[in-house]
């Protein structure tokens, strides 16, 4: 593997396409995640999403559970400190969040065991999301006398506001079939399977162009943001007036008009 870095919470490798891999490393903690971690995926995210040799980004987690969400320890430090102190603590939270929801490049999360409470919003910021069968997810906060309010953003546009109200409200553990229907996850696999499905996903994104695809997030973001009125018909007007005359928007269409592989398409076959 290229650009492998170890953080010991945190897990960074690149390999020869370009997709870099982000692990959490804190199994013995069910990859809960404190401050200290937090960090090291801000630092990381931030780095990746300017690495010229990045196409694409996994997220996963060692161990048994792909998180359990906050730290126990943690949390109960933040108890014990004032409100300005836990509004910056909260506002590293948030960062984290729209890192990841605004990463440049495609992002494919896989999750097994328990995701728990702020996991949940790392799922839901990724583009794509693959759970292992027996995966388990809660927005178990209230429980604990809180509220999910870093990431409900995220979630609340994943899973609708409908489920939102249901699961928010009551905590309950939510098995990876009903994840899938309401949006949550796009795809189960199991333990024999995960590399396979992780790896045909992969080779769809390495299939297209780069530059595309970072568009087409930015696109979704503004067409999911802002009302349907004159300036986004007029952005989405000029922004594939610019993407047909941008370098790989011409290799593209030359590639497909002369039936060869465009110059990016990396690791997988012609149709």
């Amino acid at each position: 593997m290229e650009g492998d870095i170890h953080n010991g919470d945190l897990l960074c490798s690149i390999d020869k396409n370009g997709v870099a891999t982000l692990t959490l490393n804190r199994g013995d903690q069910l990859n809960a995640f404190d401050d200290h971690l937090i960090q090291l995926l801000i630092t990381e995210l931030h780095r990746l999403s300017v690495a010229a040799n990045v196409r694409c980004l996994v997220l996963r987690g060692n161990g048994n559970h792909f998180s359990a969400g906050a730290d126990i320890n943690w949390m109960q430090s933040m108890a014990t400190k004032n409100q300005a102190e836990n509004l910056e603590d909260a506002s590293q939270l948030a960062e984290l969040m729209h890192l990841l929801d605004s990463f440049p490049h495609p992002t494919i999360v896989y999750t097994h065991g328990c995701a728990f409470g702020g996991a949940l919003g790392l799922i839901c910021c990724c583009d794509i999301a693959v759970a292992d069968i027996e995966s388990l997810f809660s927005l178990s906060e209230v429980k604990l006398g809180l509220v999910p309010a870093t990431i409900s953003p995220y979630v609340c546009r994943a899973i609708g506001a409908r489920n939102a109200r249901r699961y928010m409200l009551t905590a309950e553990r939510i098995g990876a079939e009903d994840a899938l229907k309401m949006g949550l996850i796009h795809h189960i696999t199991s333990p024999n399977t995960v590399d396979e499905v992780l790896s045909q996903f992969i080779g769809q994104i390495l299939a297209n162009s780069p530059a595309a695809m970072t568009k087409a997030k930015a696109l979704i973001h503004q067409c999911t943001e802002h009302p349907l009125d004159d300036d986004l018909i007029h952005f989405t007007s000029e922004l594939i007036a610019q993407v047909r005359v941008s370098e790989q928007g011409q290799e593209g269409l030359r590639a497909f008009l002369e039936k060869r592989t465009p110059v990016w398409k990396i690791g997988t076959k012609d149709d």
